[in-house]
């Protein structure tokens, strides 16, 4: 264990030394870009809000399957206020989040990020929705151990690990500047502040900085670590626009000025910053931030959905919205299961509602590769077939042949869905005596959401989980 703490630790400030010198060298030679002029009312019209967030356990995270998270909540409700999609690009590195906005890949940085004067130079803060200080993360020593660090000043000599850019990073450089130098401050690129503090209470690293509100929650879920010291005083937080954005700071902050006091924003902060709610979550088996799993049957989704050359993450999401991942459940229609197998379909595929999970998912993807067969000779583009089986496997391939008809009949491209096919599944009740339906009516509202939603949660599944 000694070996590898120094490895590490030798390899960490190896890291931080390449990035000091790079980013030195970035500063001397790059020339700032030419912010990007989008607004609100480029929003709007586009119908999508971006934003950039970090992903972490409180911020942006998948708990039992599902995509959840504080920063995660807000945007939604924030996405629902202006009546716009949203879409989620993850980033825990500071510096490249505000590329991102400079060069207007994302309309917003949501995250928890401390007002100071130095970023107020470069972007527009909203209403601030927190506050924080900066804490120091240390080790509660042993009886032999050496006695904890007691004020700041004690930091001197020592060797102390922080977000890269980050407001503790910078606190500490002044903290040190106000001793007298003697602080070693190591900025680590992607390591948050959940990194930070296992690298401490896992014996890796011996001190780091970071914000007390993560600190707090961690605390209870790290016994051996102690946060006591401040770094300085508390800061107010808040999310980022361009300059530009003038229009949508606006809109976010009128929208921010209500919200903030509503109970439904309390609630919001008690889910994800009560202890006792993030303990039950950091135990569970199925908080992907710390065990890398989703579900029990992560392995059997990888194997089987090979043999449809499906990503793995979709066979997951579609599983997630059958059944929650349960195996043993059945519908009030008859459905069983993982994969929620009609009993005629299981019959087909020579099974029945007894079988195991690990055999439902089998049969599931026979089933997927069965109603992929029946469009093959369609010539639709593979990102569409997926969202063509997904339909069917919810409502039956029969309504989404009437579909494509009907598609195709009123001038729409049958090989496209959203807007297209997608539009006839979900009026098809409207079009039931049409000569081309030949499978009656159908509540489509239900089949367009169910792909909606699988695709959605799809891409939370890649903004965070890796393949």
């Amino acid at each position: 264990m000694v070996r590898k703490v120094i490895y590490l630790r030798n390899g960490l400030i190896f890291l931080a030394m390449l990035i000091f010198f790079s980013v030195s060298s970035c500063e001397k030679k790059g020339v700032k870009d030419e912010e990007v002029q989008r607004d609100l009312a480029d929003i709007l019209a586009d119908g999508k809000l971006v934003a950039v967030t970090d992903y972490n356990a409180t911020s942006y995270f998948i708990y039992k399957g599902e995509p959840m998270g504080y920063q995660y909540d807000m945007l939604r409700d924030l996405a629902t206020y202006l009546g716009v999609k949203l879409e989620i690009v993850t980033e825990n590195d500071i510096d490249k989040s505000f590329e991102m906005l400079r060069k207007g890949e994302v309309d917003i940085i949501a995250s928890s990020l401390a007002i100071t004067a130095q970023r107020k130079e470069e972007v527009d803060f909203t209403l601030p929705h927190g506050e924080t200080s900066q804490v120091l993360v240390q080790r509660i020593p042993d009886e032999n151990g050496a006695p904890a660090i007691q004020k700041p000043l004690e930091l001197s000599g020592r060797l102390v690990y922080v977000q890269k850019s980050s407001a503790g990073a910078q606190r500490l450089k002044n903290l040190s500047d106000e001793i007298g130098g003697g602080i070693t401050v190591v900025e680590l690129p992607n390591y948050d502040a959940d990194k930070l503090i296992e690298l401490v209470a896992t014996g890796e690293i011996d001190y780091a900085v970071c914000d007390q509100s993560v600190a707090l929650v961690k605390s209870n879920y790290y016994k051996n670590i102690n946060i006591d010291v401040q770094i300085g005083f508390p800061q107010k937080t808040a999310w980022a626009v361009r300059k530009t954005s003038v229009e949508l700071r606006k809109k976010v902050d009128t929208w921010l000025e209500g919200y903030l006091k509503t109970a439904h924003y309390r609630n919001i902060e008690l889910k994800y910053f009560a202890q006792e709610r993030f303990n039950r979550r950091a135990s569970s088996d199925y908080f992907f931030i710390y065990t890398g799993k989703i579900s029990p049957w992560d392995e059997y989704f990888k194997k089987y959905s090979q043999g449809i050359d499906w990503d793995w993450r979709l066979l997951a999401s579609l599983v997630y919205q059958e059944s929650r991942f349960r195996h043993d459940v059945t519908s009030h229609r008859g459905a069983s299961g993982l994969m929620q197998l009609m009993p005629q379909t299981a019959e087909y595929f020579g099974v029945d509602s007894t079988v195991g999970p690990v055999k439902q998912i089998e049969v599931g993807v026979k089933y997927i590769k069965w109603l992929e067969d029946r469009f093959a000779a369609y010539d639709i583009p593979k990102d569409e077939m997926v969202k063509f089986v997904l339909a069917s496997y919810n409502a039956g391939i029969g309504h989404i042949i009437d579909a494509r008809n009907l598609a195709r009949k009123h001038g729409r491209n049958p090989n496209v869905w959203d807007n297209n096919v997608e539009y006839f599944i979900r009026n098809k009740s409207q079009f039931a005596n049409d000569p081309v339906v030949r499978h009656g009516r159908l509540k489509g509202v239900e089949t367009t959401n169910y792909v909606k939603e699988i695709m959605e949660r799809y891409q939370h599944y890649k903004n965070i989980i890796g393949e």
